[in-house]
């Protein structure tokens, strides 16, 4: 399912990266050399980047460009990141109200509090595209809202788990005023900045 795109200078795109995918065009490391990267999916030219980034068991909204200086302003602390987690075991008040005050995770070695977010129940989840994560005899899962600000390596999987509740799913649906909508896997969409 190749795309073919035209860029102009300064394009801006937005994808919905499916699971199981790199947020990267080359490989360059050989230790990942038979992993899936976004080339499979889109032919775009080598100068578009991906801003920021989904670990490869992550999906949703991915933003693409030419434009540095788009891409520093997208990942900076000033535009909202928002992901729907389901996570492992029915979750409760007292780790959402945890999550929201900021949880001890590791960064680079170290020690990191994070910064105060919103969090909340998803109790509708319609609009999340239905993938198998595992069968229902395994436990019970919840999803949540969580908003952040920041994007530390892993942050979401390292603060669900923190509070006891490991992340199964993790699907981005909005950065700043761009969001997946109706989008599904694989699609891409030339976006306006």
């Amino acid at each position: 399912m190749l795309c073919n795109v035209v860029v102009n200078e300064n394009s801006y795109f937005k994808i919905y990266k499916p699971y199981g995918y790199l947020s990267q065009f080359i490989n360059n490391q050989n230790k990942r050399r038979n992993k899936k990267l976004l080339s499979d999916l889109f032919d775009l030219p080598e100068h578009v980047m991906a801003v920021g980034r989904l670990d490869e068991k992550s999906e949703g909204l991915l933003l693409l460009t030419t434009d540095g200086k788009f891409s520093n302003h997208i990942t900076s602390s000033k535009i909202e990141k928002e992901y729907h987690v389901m996570v492992d075991g029915l979750i409760t008040e007292v780790q959402i109200e945890a999550l929201k005050k900021g949880v001890e995770i590791t960064v680079n070695g170290k020690s990191y509090i994070t910064k105060p977010c919103h969090v909340e129940l998803l109790k509708d989840t319609s609009h999340i595209y239905d993938r198998f994560v595992r069968d229902k005899k395994h436990g019970e899962t919840s999803w949540i809202k969580l908003v952040l600000t920041e994007g530390k390596f892993r942050q979401v999987r390292k603060m669900t788990s923190k509070i006891g509740y490991p992340t199964l799913r993790l699907v981005r649906t909005r950065i700043g005023d761009y969001s997946l909508e109706t989008m599904q896997p694989g699609n891409i969409e030339e976006i306006n900045y």
